[in-house]
């Protein structure tokens, strides 16, 4: 039950609009499982893991498949601006949606902050007469512009940002299968030898191949977002169907992939931490600028996920006020084929936030900034539990009321969806044993029982 409207109600909001193309929404999908985590956090991975990072990136990556599969069978059946939000409502209760709705808005307007950060030191380090927090702000206000105006402005940046990252992943992988097979000009086939020597495959045991799945996984969120511009386009179901099928080519095509062929091409002892290694790789095969080539790879890749993220939170603070968690002012959408239904109020309330998590990193980067950082270290985790006990609930609910809008099915349900959960609890008990991790999860867990009391307390007094 929600909140009762007030006596005096503004004038309906206006819907938002199906601006956003099969080819944005498939570049989409391509492209946003590309970021900077995978060209610059790979390396942690590898110092870690060994070769054997590439069974992290597998098992890591088989849980995002498992989730997005979830995701892309209750999206498909019920499209919706809010995605896992609504579906939780709908399956858990008014608490869950308004739990894991605003904890993914909290996410990603604190990871905007990261990104845009990261983007100017880059830009800063070619243009440095220009100080770094007027990148922040060029950049901030370049996309606030683009997701104000006509929604098909986000899907065509992200088209272009996607069709980027694809090339230069596409052609990575070319360069090192032809380094492996000694293809290329002066140079001798490189084989298996790095993949069985200094260790062998499993240097630091499964322990380290462990490890590294607590080091990879979050690489893979912002693949959500796929579903919530789903609801965007002229068929949701079809689009999201779509998008999410060809998530394991993705996955295994961009991630595991492309971390066998770094692996093969070059001894793992080579690779650091907060290195890129694909540098290491371009360099090693001379490669020109290898280097100045992946920071512009690394610096698109931020500023899609920059945009993304703009977008997603807008549409998810969009859809709580649609259902009477957020306020209700936030749903005026503008009209006009300039406007394109764009929920202008809801990218302004994401973007504020988002400056005010910019100033906090430039500012407090390891006192104030950092306690944000950690509050939101381990909700991806969060989120992809209740998207897996959601379906849980409303598979059954399909099947016995609405059995044609199972297009797309969870494989081997129930089975799969409770190894899933298992997996998520699996990963977080992991990270309590990890002095790293350990401060990520109880920031987050306190961060997630605040947002809970306040939806109880909502509830209770809905109630009354």
């Amino acid at each position: 039950m929600h909140d009762a409207p007030p006596t005096q109600s503004p004038a309906p909001p206006k819907a938002l609009t199906h601006g956003l193309k099969q080819r944005h929404l498939t570049m989409l999908g391509l492209g946003g499982v590309i970021g900077a985590g995978l060209f610059v956090g790979s390396g942690a991975g590898i110092a870690v893991a060994g070769p054997a990072v590439v069974v992290s990136y597998l098992i890591a990556g088989t849980l995002a498949m498992l989730v997005m599969r979830m995701l892309g069978e209750m999206s498909a059946a019920m499209p919706a601006s809010g995605s896992f939000s609504v579906h939780a409502e709908r399956a858990l209760g008014r608490w869950a949606g308004f739990g894991v709705g605003w904890l993914y808005w909290f996410l990603l307007v604190v990871v905007l902050a990261v990104e845009a950060t990261a983007a100017a030191q880059i830009a800063h380090g070619w243009v440095p007469a220009v100080d770094q927090w007027l990148w922040v702000l060029l950049f901030m206000v370049v996309f606030t512009v683009a997701n104000l105006t006509a929604v098909k402005n986000f899907g065509e940046f992200e088209f272009w940002f996607a069709a980027l990252k694809v090339t230069a992943i596409a052609a990575f992988l070319v360069l090192g299968l032809l380094a492996v097979l000694g293809l290329l000009p002066d140079t001798d086939p490189v084989g298996l030898t790095n993949l069985t020597g200094r260790g062998g495959f499993l240097p630091n045991g499964w322990s380290g191949v462990v490890s590294g799945v607590l080091t990879v996984v979050f690489a893979f969120g912002g693949l959500e977002v796929v579903t919530i511009a789903a609801a965007e386009t002229d068929d949701p179901a079809r689009a999201v169907g779509r998008a999410v099928r060809s998530a394991v080519v993705r996955i295994l095509f961009f991630y595991v992939g492309s971390m066998l062929v770094v692996v093969t091409v070059l001894p793992w002892t080579a690779q650091r931490a907060g290195l890129s290694p694909y540098v290491k790789v371009l360099d090693s095969l001379g490669v020109p600028s290898a280097g100045q080539i992946m920071n512009i790879v690394v610096f698109v890749a931020l500023l899609s996920a920059l945009n993304a993220n703009l977008y997603g939170s807008s549409r998810m603070i969009f859809s709580l006020a649609e259902r009477g968690e957020a306020p209700r002012g936030l749903l005026r959408a503008a009209a006009g084929p300039a406007g394109g239904g764009v929920p202008r109020r809801a990218v302004l309330a994401s973007v504020a936030f988002g400056f005010v998590s910019v100033l906090l990193n430039l500012r407090w980067p390891d006192t104030v900034f950092l306690y944000m950082l950690n509050s939101v270290g381990a909700v991806l985790l969060f989120v992809w539990g209740l998207i897996a006990a959601s379906q849980l609930r409303l598979r059954r609910t399909l099947e016995r009321e609405a059995p044609g809008g199972l297009a797309l099915r969870m494989w081997c349900f129930p089975y799969l969806t409770w190894v899933t959960l298992a997996g998520l609890l699996g990963v977080l008990l992991l990270m309590l044993t990890d002095d790293t991790a350990r401060p990520q999860v109880l920031w987050s867990a306190g961060a997630t029982g605040v947002v809970l009391v306040v939806a109880a307390v909502r509830e209770s007094q809905a109630r009354r």
